[in-house]
């Protein structure tokens, strides 16, 4: 196989050394799998390439952006084909005038935010993994971020694609136009696919202007709840945060012990928040919020006062998932995600559900969407301990669907929360998912076993 490959792609960019598969064999998740074979493409004719051969000769694809997936949904199957998609990295266009960008798939999200924001642009998708991850794989998994609250998500921005099928042919769908209600939405249809159907090459964006004024703050309160129901009530209440994110004591604890950036420890919950827009309505959202976290007993509520001050809060944030990595040899990350009002019931279960399995989960989130982020302390080494991590995770997940939430708010499904999709959709949902991708992947070569168990074809693991 190696040998083929390289007669399609440069041979340089074909690695088989187990040294190099090792680099491959997992994401940001930990079960490791290693490879038959790495390639490196530089356009979509070698991507095609490739996938002609892979479904000719019923061998799996994997593609892979930066391997940061916290879901397991670039963890690589037995005897695949892994195609690591990062050189495909132009901003081919960006168009002030219709406010859209054409970006390779491989192009790293805070480059092309960085790009676009130099030209008085904003492109809001904020992924934590920003520095590292890429457009095609934001679109793939349908990625978040803390300012997901008031813009949304990557699927509210793909304006369209272009994809390689299986079979190697490629196509195109959508443009520039504000609108289009021309035939199925094939560009709906890849966001949010995790490579199950093909791999995203190209995508197109929109974009929008940058707001003029930012303003930061942070809220310390002496108790878990209140702080819960005052994300909750800050919506409501009519303000329109750009980032609404939570930290628990625990959580708090652990960045201090990593980072100590000064953050009181003698709090249960720390709110922190971005305005942004004009400059009268950014006022008057801080003095909105600064009430509501009164009236729900903050402790203290403080707005920065330079950007270096701001970034600093929001250094906290980030250093949350290394904070944690650094204290525990393995940890999974959660993404339950649970209307706005049911925040606080949310929080309450997952302290319950770390009681009951004697597990330590310190939670986080993007409390603005109600999108939380358990994180489970774990050690692969001990089997009886990750018993314990299995049964809370599946707990948290059936928590999240009681309370009218969703399994997964922008890590996607992958193959950690793949056992648990027909609690969501049932039987019937997930076997028209199956019809689906069998139209789009009869050989089952794209990404097998992610999603729901067993999601290949005559490829399938």
């Amino acid at each position: 196989m190696l040998k083929d490959l390289r007669s399609l792609v440069d041979r340089g960019r074909v690695l088989g050394d187990v040294e190099d598969l090792l680099a491959y064999a997992n994401d940001a998740t930990h079960r490791q799998v290693i490879p038959a074979a790495v390639v490196i493409p530089e356009s979509p004719a070698e991507v095609a390439a490739v996938l002609r051969y892979a479904n000719e000769h019923r061998v799996p694809v994997v593609p892979r952006g930066a391997g940061s997936s916290l879901a397991g949904g670039a963890t690589p199957s037995p005897g695949s084909i892994v195609l690591d998609l990062k050189r495909m990295n132009r901003i081919i266009e960006v168009d002030r005038k219709n406010l859209t960008a054409i970006v390779e798939c491989g192009v790293v999200t805070q480059k092309f935010q960085e790009t676009v924001e130099s030209m008085g642009l904003f492109y809001p998708p904020d992924p934590q993994s920003m520095s590292v991850c890429t457009m095609g794989a934001n679109v793939a998994t349908r990625a978040g971020g803390p300012r997901g609250v008031k813009y949304g998500t990557t699927k509210d921005y793909v304006l369209g694609v272009e994809a390689v099928l299986p079979d190697g042919s490629v196509i195109n769908y959508g443009g520039k136009s504000v609108k289009m209600s021309s035939g199925y939405d094939l560009a709906r249809m890849f966001t949010g696919s995790e490579g199950t159907l093909g791999v995203i090459t190209r995508v197109m964006v929109k974009l929008l202007t940058l707001p003029p004024c930012r303003r930061t703050m942070v809220a310390a309160f002496p108790e878990l709840d209140p702080a819960a129901e005052a994300v909750s009530a800050i919506i409501a209440e009519g303000a329109n945060p750009s980032c609404l994110e939570m930290l628990s004591q625990s959580s708090v604890m652990l960045i201090e012990n990593y980072i100590p950036l000064g953050l009181p420890r003698d709090v249960e919950a720390f709110l922190l928040i971005e305005v942004d827009g004009h400059p009268a309505k950014v006022e008057e959202d801080c003095e909105l919020i600064t009430g509501v976290c009164r009236r729900h007993g903050v402790k203290e509520v403080r707005t920065a006062r330079t950007e270096a001050e701001a970034e600093r809060i929001w250094l906290a944030r980030r250093a949350l998932f290394p904070a944690v990595a650094h204290m525990a040899p393995n940890v999974l990350i959660e993404d339950a995600t649970v209307p706005r009002s049911q925040v606080p019931a949310m929080v309450r279960a997952i302290g319950l559900i770390a009681q009951r399995n004697q597990v330590t989960i310190g939670v986080s989130g993007h409390v603005g969407d109600g999108n939380l982020h358990p994180g489970i302390m774990a050690d692969k080494r001990n089997p009886e301990l990750m018993e314990r991590v299995d049964r809370a995770m599946a707990e948290i997940a059936r928590e999240a669907l009681r309370l009218s939430g969703t399994l997964s708010g922008e890590h996607g499904i992958g193959t950690i929360k793949a056992p648990f999709l027909e609690w969501e959709f049932g039987p019937e949902g997930v076997a028209l998912m199956r019809r689906i991708k069998k139209a789009f992947d009869p050989n089952g070569i794209m990404n097998p076993g992610k999603i729901w168990p067993g999601s290949g074809g005559d490829a399938g693991v």
